[in-house]
């Protein structure tokens, strides 16, 4: 247990640190009230946030699954929240933790609050959720697109907004989540709130969803919101100005739980993203020449009209350049020598972004002059964004292109930071107030150096402890020691070993199997091959990317109770599914990083020129990482067992494995052969 010093004063930050320990200490308030069983490991998680917090400093934290990092963190930051009138922002990466935070632990910290006479003056803690404008309704837009439709709106369109206006009249809460099927995005973008005519001025949060929702938010001493908007409002500029401390909001102080995917979706934001269809769409909302619909369809003229038709033209010949010329071998291509493709855009964008200043200075009705203002600046980022990446004009950022989709019509220009060190250090580290970084997997095998490097916080206080699980009792590792070796000629092979071995390892299993690729390619073919196999044994059999959502996906293994789920990248981590729906995790692949990848491969250029071997320095830490995380699937609760199924046997045969080797829970497994398996296959009966 940690000591408080001198923690009889009133500091508050004293005061925190005595609130903490009475809560979490052996026979606290939480084994009082709640009846919840102690742990030790998050006693001492408890008080290192709260210290961190009173002092306004950041802080590491790796609190393996089953700790309680949850309630570690809440029931300190809402204390100290409440205290000093400041806002604890809580940031995670998945939906469904942000659904446990809300749902279930902010409900346990309240009722702990209203059963503990010394903590009831915090049972009326706010908490709101914070979520992108654009998936609110404003009523205000509604109204102005019901009376604009037949110029905005082709046809077969109105319907569609007769269905959100019937919706309107009777939502909670305005959110486009809520209506199934989903509106079509030409018609929301009309009705949306991410427009600055839905402000407070033209909106009353009586009656606009987004505005009492800002209301909400403003008064929350609890905010949760997901890793990307963060990012993408940090991104925007959204941070307090001037000296004012904060993250987001003047004085407020953030934990960001599932912090080891902090790095990666941080980079996503901090660069530039557009395509060929973001472009097409602003424009057709403009006018689009075939419906004849659009927002210039209330100002007719001709050369108003013109000059988006050009712009449309000069969009397709620009593109179809990169993917005809730069994309036809392989879907994505580095960037390395400026003006590396002629600027077909920046003219006549500019063209109509004049044109639409024209248009808003001699307009007399101030929404419809905001409106207009909104797609000139729309316009003007654009073309600033594609001069930028013509130009290459960040030496700190890799730029490339990509096309995607099933038929390969989208096709986009991106950058990123090639070290988003600096950007995190800037816009969180660096704003005077408390940053926690929380998850199960900080650490590789030589500890959180590199997480922190990676975050911008070398020297930032860190700690670790280890999970109350008793995971050799819990789990059963088994390690095949005879898989093909990954080699394009034995490709039919590798196939047809992971066919047959993924179909005996869920056979021996009565509940659940999870199954981690590494690629959707691979991922399909065996799925394709697998699925006579997998339903004979009378299971379901769902594959990422086939029709449902990541949540879907969940939901329904859930409730089968023995499916088998095929997953990629995004099912490494975040899948909670506590029990025997989830009885076994096969780890088809080492989750090693594409070295092709733009942003990979420009790190490790930058890597070499420091002196440092890339694969050591940065692909091996991470795989490790994303590997910990897969395991971390299997075992949710204290009563959960399973089998971790391994089909690398490059853990057994390369020098390397044995930093895998060391991610393992305990070390007590069993290899076997695709010939010899009933005899070594261990799993629990």
């Amino acid at each position: 247990m940690i000591g408080f010093a001198d923690s009889s004063g009133n500091h508050p930050a004293l005061r925190l640190l005595k609130l903490v320990e009475s809560t979490f200490e052996q026979g606290g308030w939480l084994q009082q009230q709640l009846q919840m069983e102690f742990r030790p490991q998050q006693t001492e998680m408890a008080v290192r946030v709260a210290q961190a917090m009173g002092s306004d400093s950041s802080l590491l934290f790796e609190a393996g699954t089953g700790v309680g990092k949850s309630l570690a963190y809440l029931i300190p930051g809402i204390a100290y929240a409440v205290h000093n009138q400041r806002q604890l922002v809580v940031s995670s990466h998945t939906i469904s933790l942000q659904e446990q935070i809300l749902e279930k632990d902010l409900e346990t910290c309240r009722t702990l609050f209203r059963k503990t006479p010394e903590l009831s003056h915090l049972a009326n803690f706010k908490a709101s959720l914070l979520i992108g404008k654009s998936h609110y309704l404003c009523p205000g837009r509604l109204s102005r697109a019901i009376r604009d439709q037949e110029s905005l709106l082709q046809p077969q369109d109105s319907a569609e907004l007769a269905r959100i206006a019937a919706w309107a009249e009777h939502t909670r809460t305005g959110l486009v989540q809520e209506l199934q099927p989903q509106p079509k995005p030409e018609v929301w973008d009309w009705v949306n709130a991410d427009s600055s005519q839905c402000n407070r001025r033209n909106c009353n949060h009586e009656t606009c969803h987004y505005q009492k929702a800002r209301k909400q938010m403003e008064e929350a001493d609890v905010l949760i919101v997901n890793h990307a908007l963060l990012f993408a409002l940090l991104a925007a500029g959204m941070s307090p100005s001037g000296d004012t401390r904060g993250v987001l909001r003047a004085d407020d102080f953030l934990v960001l739980d599932e912090a080891h995917t902090v790095p990666d979706i941080a980079t996503d934001h901090f660069g530039l993203s557009l395509s060929n269809v973001g472009l097409m769409r602003l424009l057709h909302q403009l006018f689009n020449s075939k419906s004849g619909k659009g927002l210039l369809k209330k100002y007719p003229n001709e050369a108003h009209f013109a000059a988006v038709f050009e712009a449309e033209n000069a969009c397709v010949e620009f593109f179809n350049h990169i993917r005809y010329q730069l994309l036809h071998k392989r879907p994505v291509v580095r960037l390395q020598k400026p003006l590396w493709t002629e600027d077909l855009l920046s003219g006549p964008l500019q063209h109509i972004a004049e044109m639409l200043g024209g248009i808003a200075q001699k307009e007399t009705d101030e929404q419809a002059e905001k409106e207009i203002m909104d797609y000139r600046r729309r316009v003007l980022s654009y073309k600033e964004s594609i001069g930028s990446a013509i130009a290459l004009s960040e030496p700190d950022q890799v730029y490339w292109i990509e096309t995607t989709g099933k038929k390969r019509n989208n096709t986009s220009l991106r950058s990123a930071p090639i070290d988003v060190a600096p950007y995190l250090r800037d816009n969180l580290l660096r704003r005077g107030v408390s940053c926690t970084f929380t998850s199960a997997t900080l650490q590789d095998a030589e500890g959180m150096e590199r997480f922190a490097s990676r975050c911008g916080a070398s020297g930032t206080d860190h700690h670790a402890v280890t999970s109350p699980f008793d995971y050799a009792r819990q789990m059963r590792i088994n390690i095949a020691s005879d898989c093909p070796p990954l080699n394009p000629e034995h490709r039919t092979m590798e196939q047809k070993f992971l066919v047959d071995t993924i179909a005996f390892c869920t056979s021996r299993v009565k509940g659940g199997t999870l199954a981690l690729f590494t690629s959707y390619k691979e991922m399909n073919l065996v799925a394709n091959t697998i699925a006579p196999d997998i339903q004979k044994q009378g299971r379901r059999l769902y594959v990422q990317g086939e029709g449902l959502s990541r949540s879907q996906l969940v939901n329904a293994m859930k409730k089968e109770g023995n499916a088998v789920l095929f997953g990629t990248d995004s099912f490494w981590t975040g899948v909670d599914i506590p029990g025997p729906a989830l009885s076994q995790v096969i780890i088809v692949r080492l989750p090693f990083e594409n070295p092709s990848d733009p942003v990979i491969a420009a790190r490790s250029e930058a890597c070499i020129e420091r002196g440092e071997h890339p694969f050591a320095a940065i692909t091996l830490p991470a795989a490790q990482i994303k590997f910990r995380q897969g395991i971390g699937r299997l075992i949710r609760n204290q009563s959960d067992q399973g089998v971790l199924t391994l089909l690398d046997s490059r853990v057994l045969r390369k020098s390397y494995g044995k930093a895998f080797l060391a991610m393992l829970p305990h070390q007590n497994y069993a290899t076997f052969t695709q010939f010899n398996r009933l005899t070594n296959f261990r799993m629990f009966s």
